[in-house]
């Protein structure tokens, strides 16, 4: 059994592990196993948005069992590796030790302070799960605390933050924390005007590596959200008080480092080749040059390719890009595939300043296109689930659009409170209870004319002379439960587009009339199948279970009787009420509340279901 080792369960190690996964599943004798330090895989990309109270907490984590839980060729492990001997292709950890005969090194990066003056004792950073819940909570305290405080200048430290590193990780942290402060000026009834927020950074302007002008976009919207921002400014000390600027020196308790990143400690301490902040050399297949069945993979790459000036940046599309290759590379010990290149082409940046705004620089390398404001926010948004669906399909992308649009907290979305869930479930009910009662009339009512003439048809117009179909007014009248207490002259059918008519009479002459201008066998079936399920519908939407799907179902069966030609205006209703009832009531004094739980249960156990994350949590 070859055994692959994975370590680290970052962006580029799940990748990474899931790609090889997928590319040897059918090889009985190759096992994957994938190492880390926690049970989980964190967004780093997202951290700012938990640790100023955006989202919440657990939205930045996907559990790395759950991602690989249908994968029988990966194990998850969770364990501290300390040292590795690529002599004997060993690691040693906390709690055991593992062979391998490929390896795949992605730890990622730790922040790096620059041998600055206090850094790392006395400012927050922000590059775990850990981090944002830290910050989060030293934020409140600081308000619970300053509203008490009646020093005045012990006040102004309390309520002064100041980033520092003028990067995406710093200005998306300052932008969250503007509106995160001023949400809890409300709450604690404090002034705005004594919040001061700064970021800071020693280069001559934030963003550098955007164009110009979204730099200035983003210089103004930062403005306005009542940032002060400083460039061109070495920072020299960090203490408990303050930061020093440049000459100035800012009294803070919150002081938030963001400034650059370097190679985790293990990658540190490793005797292989390495450049940059602490990371590793490789040649064009990723491998290490020192060690053919070692790759690198995500933060720990250093490679510059071919035509370029400078090594791939340290960010989430190069562990994108890298992590197939790899895998491919990978793949070819197993198979008669030879070993491809890596050549990234990536497609560009972007950064959200706050909940509402942001700027993007997007395309291939010699087509860029400028974004900002609603398009730029949309970009992202796009970006990450298309991430987040390679990582845990439909789980992960129904909970990220639940939680940045629909679980929203003070309208906090590029699109305000518009799809935020305002009205809890109960006040659906009537509507749910009478919608189905109607649907259910409706076909009971029906039932008494099958009894009586199993022969008539009353569902399907009759075939019109020029071989269409052609509805009657008296025969429309019986297409919906409303329309049982109308007279024929009272009924007026919805108008149908003409290119639906046509496409609607071509099928019903295939299916439903004989050369004669009779009925089909299958028109029959058709009319009595359309009777049942108006009853089973009405008495799901009554009860309460299956209730999605249900409505689901009645939409359906009023667009089939619109399209037929036979719908009166009151179908409308029926069809408007089975869309506000498809986000579903019944788990509000209905049986979908007992039903779903056990159901999901079993349904999760599936392997399909659990390959393609088909699931909610």
């Amino acid at each position: 059994m070859k055994q692959i080792i994975v370590l680290g369960g970052g962006y580029g190690g799940v990748l990474t592990a899931k790609k090889l996964a997928n590319k040897l599943r059918k090889n009985k004798d190759v096992h994957i196993t994938l190492i880390d330090r926690k049970p989980y895989h964190t967004l780093l990309t997202e951290l700012h948005e938990v640790a100023a109270n955006r989202v919440e907490e657990d939205s930045i984590r996907v559990d790395l069992k759950k991602i690989f839980s249908g994968f029988r060729n990966v194990d998850v492990v969770l364990d501290h590796i300390d040292q590795i001997d690529f002599e004997a292709q060993r690691l040693t950890g906390q709690c055991d030790s593992y062979s391998y005969d490929y390896l795949v090194i992605g730890t990622g990066s730790k922040p790096t302070f620059f041998g600055i003056q206090g850094a790392q004792e006395h400012a927050f950073s922000l590059w775990s799960y850990e981090d944002a819940i830290k910050l989060k909570e030293h934020t409140l305290k600081m308000f619970r605390e300053a509203v008490k405080q009646t020093d005045s200048q012990v006040r102004k430290q309390m309520l002064t933050f100041v980033v520092v590193g003028g990067g995406f990780t710093g200005v998306e942290m300052i932008g969250e924390l503007a509106e995160f402060t001023q949400e809890l000026c409300k709450e604690f009834y404090v002034n705005p005007n004594e919040v001061s927020l700064y970021v800071a950074d020693m280069v001559d302007t934030i963003l550098p590596i955007l164009p110009k002008k979204l730099i200035v976009k983003s210089e103004k919207h930062l403005g306005k959200l009542g940032v002060n921002i400083i460039t061109g400014a070495k920072i020299t000390k960090v203490s408990e008080q303050g930061v020093m600027v440049g000459e100035k020196f800012i009294p803070s308790k919150t002081v938030i480092w963001t400034a650059g990143v370097q190679g985790s400690d293990l990658v540190g301490e490793l005797d292989v080749e390495k450049q940059g902040r602490e990371r590793i050399l490789t040649n064009d297949k990723l491998q290490v040059p020192e060690h053919s069945n070692v790759y690198v993979v995500g933060d720990n790459i250093f490679f510059i390719p071919e035509g370029s000036e400078r090594p791939v940046p340290q960010m989430v599309e190069n562990a994108e890009l890298a992590a197939p290759i790899i895998a491919h590379n990978i793949a070819t010990e197993f198979n008669s595939q030879q070993k491809k290149a890596y050549k990234p082409t990536f497609h560009g940046t972007m950064v959200c300043i706050g909940s509402k705004y942001g700027v993007a620089s997007v395309g291939v390398p010699k087509k860029m296109f400028s974004l900002s404001g609603f398009a730029a926010m949309g970009v992202k948004h796009l970006i990450n689930m298309v991430y987040l669906f390679q990582v845990c399909g439909f789980n992960k992308v129904y909970h990220y659009i639940l939680h940045e649009f629909m679980n929203v907290k003070n309208n906090r979305s590029f699109v305000g409170g518009h799809l935020a869930k305002r009205s809890p479930n109960f006040w659906l009910v009537p509507l749910r209870i009478f919608a189905g009662w109607m649907w259910f009339k409706q076909g009971f009512d029906k039932v008494g004319k099958i009894l009586d003439d199993p022969g008539a048809m009353f569902l399907i117009p009759a075939k019109a002379v020029d071989g269409t179909s052609g509805a009657s007014v008296a025969e429309a009248a019986d297409a919906v439960s409303a329309a049982s207490s109308y007279t024929s002259e009272a009924l007026t059918a919805l108008p149908v587009p003409d290119f639906i008519k046509n496409i609607v009479d071509w099928s019903m002459g295939l299916m439903f009339y004989t050369a004669d201008g009779g009925y089909t066998s299958l028109a029959y079936i058709f009319q009595t199948g359309m009777v049942a399920a108006e009853m089973l519908v009405g008495l799901l939407l009554i009860v309460g279970l299956f209730t999605a799907p249900a409505a689901v179902v009645t939409f359906c069966m009023g667009a089939m009787v619109w399209v037929s030609g036979m719908a009166p205006s009151e179908m409308l209703w029926y069809m408007a009420a089975s869309i506000a009832l498809i986000g579903g009531s019944g788990s509000t004094l209905g049986l979908d509340y007992y039903v779903y739980p056990r159901l999901k249960k079993v349904w999760k156990r599936l392997p399909i279901v659990k390959r393609w994350y088909l699931y909610t949590d």
